[in-house]
Parts: structure tokens; sequence; C-alpha cells
């Protein structure tokens, strides 16, 4: 009994005292908001700060609220008391207010009784800087998510301490983590603490987000300064040499170079204001200062006996000028050598804006090997992205492979069996709207089709021309454009949707750099796939190996009892059939429309010949030195893929004249023709 009476005292005394407790800072609460009453009525930006601070220094719960109520607007003020109220309804009695700090009702109030404070933007922004450390404290995780997210936008000084405070009460392991970087990030933006800062740099070591890379760049920023002196500053970033340093991302001085498309951090005309600017040229005539001498100098529409209507272009104006220079009516020009003269006489470099050197020479250590680790994800990067146009690469060729190879045709309408299996994949997804049933109907039937036109194909026309590979080409070519407007015929010239199903939506995130689509790894698996089931089929089925055989030595193989003639036709069906297939995952992420087939044939016929004419490991060869070559290139030039392209072009031709049978050159009926 005793024990449950000191029980119920305790629990008793903790009440009483956080009730006396709550009371007391209501009531601090309300002195402020009496003391304060023009300040709040009638704020400010330049005067609401300590009117803020001393409400935030009553601890009162009721201060979010109130904080919240006055930035939206909803406060008023009784003008016979000058008491600060919120509304609570509004009906035929007039207004129904209440006492902020304990909800008393006040009763109904008339229009003109009451006035509404109304906070200008300003103020507005100061009161949404001070409700964050309410946001961060709330029991709401939705709310405190939110201040974060206000936090991440715009970063105060006077974020740091609620962020702290905040910090150490967080109990959820996300918000938590997410606190920390802020808290690092605006330490080192706003701590007047050098170690601290120091310390906050350090621990970004290896953080690839945009966000650090920002905030330690921003420390690392200058101003550009010109003096006749040689600089001998402590933070001196770089020296300039107008017109030809560039500029790093960190602030380091680089070299101009032929892959370079930087533009020099100052140019001469930048140089020359600075010098004007710092009264280190005087009496400097600009050509708008040489036309306005040159106006107040006509008379009866000369200049000097120099009639004002030949004075059209500056080398006309240059020499009127020198005219009344010669006469002494106005100071002389500078002209281009001069003005290189006095830039090479004086020195112009970079200062750095945070007056630290430990600071500066912090940042720019983290920054470099931040640096270092965002280089290497962007070549590896570029070499996914190589590998994906290789994937691509390879299924356009993988079924011109197989028909060239082994009967060396220049099919030019392979091209369009692509453009027949993409479309077959649209058609599909008019009748089954889910995307996943329909490509996994689409591939096959893909197949089918295209492997019934091109054996349709082959005993129509190509059989009769094996003899003549110059007719086989024209008649292929006339078969492709004749397909190409059967395709616009039927579907029109507007390009066709074929949809990837929502897995295959977004990309796999691996950091703030390196990001891979799921729908370059679906191409790169499926691409795979092929490779594996081309293999088995040319090494495991017998019609792999009677292939092998007819393109090994095709007499050969016909006294053996294999029909050439058949396996031709298969051949070139099961070609077909591929490109179809090929044409419904490449339609997948390009546009479907008649020319699609065009866009990937010369890359299919430079795949199939460079990687070796007929083999399988030398057309993934072929593929692989085509797309990476490509994408370097791009990377070289990335506004001119169309250069990109000619250059990978040139550099083919070059290859085939050193290597005309390929990376990996046939032996056989395929070598020899």
């Amino acid at each position: 009994m005793n024990i449950l009476f000191k029980i119920i005292i305790s629990l008793f005394a903790t009440v009483l005292f956080t009730s006396s407790l709550y009371a007391s800072q209501n009531l601090k609460f309300e002195n402020v908001l009496s003391e304060n009453f023009k300040l709040i009525t009638k704020s400010s930006s330049k005067t609401i700060d300590p009117v803020i601070k001393k409400l935030l220094n009553t601890n009162a719960p009721i201060v979010g609220d109130f904080l919240k109520k006055w930035k939206n607007k909803k406060l008023y003020f009784i003008k016979k008391t000058n008491s600060i109220v919120s509304l609570k309804e509004i009906n035929t009695n007039g207004y129904e207010l209440v006492q902020f700090s304990n909800k008393k009702n006040l009763g109904f109030f008339k229009k003109a009784e009451i006035k509404k404070i109304k906070p200008n933007s300003g103020v507005r922004s100061k009161i949404s800087n001070a409700l964050i450390g309410f946001q961060l404290l709330s029991t709401d995780v939705n709310i405190r998510v939110k201040g974060l997210e206000t936090l991440s936008r715009k970063f105060n000084p006077e974020h740091l301490t609620p962020l702290k405070n905040a910090l150490a009460k967080e109990t959820n392991l996300k918000i938590k983590k997410r606190m920390s970087q802020l808290l690092i990030f605006g330490t080192i933006q706003y701590s007047q603490n050098e170690n601290e800062i120091i310390s906050s740099l350090k621990s970004l070591e290896g953080n690839l987000s945009i966000e650090a890379r920002g905030v330690i760049s921003s420390l690392l920023k200058n101003k550009i300064f010109v003096s006749s002196q040689k600089p001998n500053s402590p933070n001196l970033a770089r020296i300039i040499i107008p017109g030809v340093t560039l500029k790093n991302s960190d602030g380091s001085s680089l070299k101009p170079s032929f892959y370079s498309n930087k533009k020099p951090e100052i140019t001469k005309q930048e140089a020359l204001k600075l010098l004007i600017n710092g009264n280190y040229i005087k009496n400097y005539i600009s050509p708008s200062k040489r036309d306005e001498i040159l106006k107040k100098n006509i008379k009866n529409k000369y200049v000097e006996n120099i009639p004002v209507e030949t004075l059209k272009t500056d080398v006309a104006r240059i020499k009127a000028y020198n005219v009344l220079v010669s006469l002494g009516k106005s100071p002389p020009l500078m002209t281009d050598q001069d003005i290189d003269t006095i830039i090479n006489k004086h020195f112009f470099y970079a200062i750095y804006d945070e007056k630290s050197s430990k600071v500066i020479n912090t940042a720019k250590e983290v920054f470099n090997s931040i640096n270092h680790k965002v280089n290497f994800y962007k070549y590896l990067d570029l070499i996914l992205d190589g590998l994906s146009l290789t994937s691509i690469y390879f299924l356009a060729a993988i079924g011109l492979a197989i028909t060239f190879g082994v009967m060396r045709v220049i099919n030019m309408a392979h091209g369009e069996f692509i453009m027949i299996g993409a479309y077959t994949g649209y058609v599909i997804q008019l009748f089954i709207p889910n995307h996943t049933i329909s490509l996994l109907i689409a591939f096959p039937l893909a197949f089918i089709i295209t492997f019934l036109a091109g054996v349709g194909m082959e005993r129509l026309v190509i059989r009769h021309l094996y003899k003549n590979p110059l007719d086989t080409l024209l008649a292929t070519f006339g078969i492709s454009i004749a397909l190409q407007q059967i395709a616009k015929n039927i579907f029109g010239t507007q390009a066709r949707p074929l949809t990837s199903p929502d897995w295959l939506d977004g990309a796999l995130v691996i950091n703030d750099v390196l990001s891979i689509s799921l729908i370059r790894i679906a191409i790169f698996v499926l691409g795979l796939t092929f490779l594996i089931l081309l293999v088995l089929v040319m090494n495991k089925t017998r019609l792999g190996l009677e292939t092998k055989a007819v393109t090994q030595n095709p007499m050969m193989a016909s006294s053996m009892g294999i029909n050439p003639d058949k396996i031709n036709m298969l051949t070139f069906g099961f070609g077909s059939g591929i490109a179809g297939v090929a044409g419904v995952a490449i339609g997948l992420f390009s546009k479907v429309t008649s020319e699609l087939g065009s866009e990937y044939i010369v890359q299919s016929f430079m795949t199939v010949v460079v990687g070796g004419v007929g083999n399988i490991w030398g057309m993934l060869a072929g593929a692989t030195m085509i797309g990476m070559l490509q994408k370097f290139i791009e990377w070289f030039n990335p506004s001119n893929t169309l250069a990109a392209q000619t250059y990978m072009i040139i550099f083919i031709i070059l290859f085939i004249q050193f290597r005309p049978k390929g990376i990996i050159a046939l032996k056989g009926r395929a070598s020899e023709d």
C-alpha cells in the first residue's frame, strides 16, 4: 500500500508540475505577444527577427501553431484591446474569436471591431525558417520529412541549432541519416568553427552525390582580379592567361587540348574590361564612345569632308575617327596590338572567397578524390553505353551474318525484316494490352512471320540470282523499297509506339553518377541469350551442322546427302526470323516507323564484315568494336553524333584495308568467294 501511495503521489506531482510549466510557458508567450504587439501587427523583414527569437525562447508548445497561422495570414487582433486572437468560426452573428494561448472563447465580434494581420513576403519567409525547427521536432514523420525537404532547398545559418537539437532526439534511422547529411552540408556552408568545417569536409570523402559536390565546390568559389604586380596572396586560386586558360570544376587550371570544348575562363575583351574598371587603362575609346565622338563632329551630314552615309562599317568609322585624331580633335584609338601589350604587362588571377587556407586545401583534396571516383563511374557508364549499343548492333546483324555468311547474298531488305518484327509487336499490343504477355507472344510470332517472309523471298527471288551478286543486291534493294512503301500504306508515316512492360521502366541506380536503364539491361540480356541460342543451334542441331557443312564445302556436303538448296532456304528463313525478333527488341526503345530497318542496315553490314563473314564470334567482336568505337567518338564530340558516325565509318574502311577478312576470318566457301 505504501508503494502504491508513493506512485500515486509521484504521478500527481508530475502532472501538477507539467501543468504549471505549461501555464508558465503560455504566460510568457502571452506577455511576448502583448509587449511586441506593434511589431507583430505591422511587421517587416528588418524588425521581425527579435520578435521571433523571443517567441521561440518561451518554449511554449503553441509557438509552432502561432507561427504557422501567422505565416498563412490566419491571425487577427481586436482593435479595442489590442489582443492577438485566432478565428474559430464565421456565421450570421459575426466572427467568433478565441484567445490563442488557452483557446478561451471570446465571443462574437463584428468585422469593424477586428483586423486581419497580413505579413508581407519577407516576413513570411523568416517565419518559415523559424517553423522548420518545430517541424523537425514534430511527432508526425511526414511533417519532419517535409521540414527536411524545406531545409534541402534553402538552408540558412539559423537552421544549424534546431537541426542539431532534432538530430539528437530523432529515432527514425532514415530521417536521422538525412538530418546528418544536411547538418554536414550546413556546417560546411555556415559554421564559424574551422575544425568543424574540416571535419565535415572529411566526412564527405567518397560521397558522389550532387549535393555533396555542390557544397564542397561552394568553398572553392573565387573572384578574378587584375594587378600590375605578381599576386602574393595565401588564398590565390590560380594565375589566368586571358583567352587561353581554361578552368576545371574544382577551380584549377586546365590546358586546352584538341578534344576540349570549353571556352577560355576570360576572353581578351573581358580582361580589357577588368583593366578599365581597375583604372589600369585610361582614356580608352570604346567603339560606342568612338561613334559618339563621330556624331558630335557631324556638320551638314559630313565628318571632316567625309559623307556620313559612307560611315556604315567599322573600318570606315575608324578611318574617319583617325582623321579627327590627326586634327587633334579626339584622343587616339588603341590597336589590338596595343591592347595585347597592356594585357601581357598585367597579372590576372583568381582569389578564393574562403579565407582559411586549411579549409581550402581540405576542400580541394576531398573534391579531387571525389572527382577521381566520378570520372571512374563516367568511364564505366561510357563502357556500359558501348555494351548497350553493341547488343543492339549484334541483334540487328545476327540474322544478316547467317544469310551473308552462308549464302554470300547481300540482302538489302534485311532492315525491313527488322521493321516487320517491330510492327508485329505493335499490332499484338493493340489486341493484348498487357505488355508483358504481348511481348511473350510477339517474339515467337515475329520470328514465324519474318521466317516465312524470308523463305518466300528466297524461293521467289534469291535462288534465281545466286551466281549474280550485283543482281541480288539490286533486287533486294527494290524489295526493301517496296516493303517500306507497303508499311507506309498500312500504318502511315507516323511513328507507332511499342511499349515496354512497367517492370522495365526506370533504372538501376548505382549512385548519383551511374545509373543503368532497365531496358538497356534487358537488351543486353536478350543479345546474350541470342548468342547462346545461336551457338547451340549451329553446334548441336542438325540444321546447324548441315549449315556449317554447306558453308565449308557445298559440293562435299551435297555428296554426303545434304540438300544445299534446302539448307539455303532454311538458313535464309532462319536469319530473317532472327531479324524479326531483333525488330521487336529494337522497337522497345526506338521509334517504330517504316524507316526503322534502314537506320540499322549500314551498321549491320559493318558488324558482319568487320567481325568476319559467317563467324558468330567474329560478329560479336565486330559489334563490340563498332559499338564501343562509336560511343568513344561521341564522347569526344557529344554535340555531333553524325560526325561520330562519319569518323567511325572512315576508321572501319581503314581497318578493312589492313584486315579484309575481318577480325576472325572464316575458312571455307565464304573466305574463297
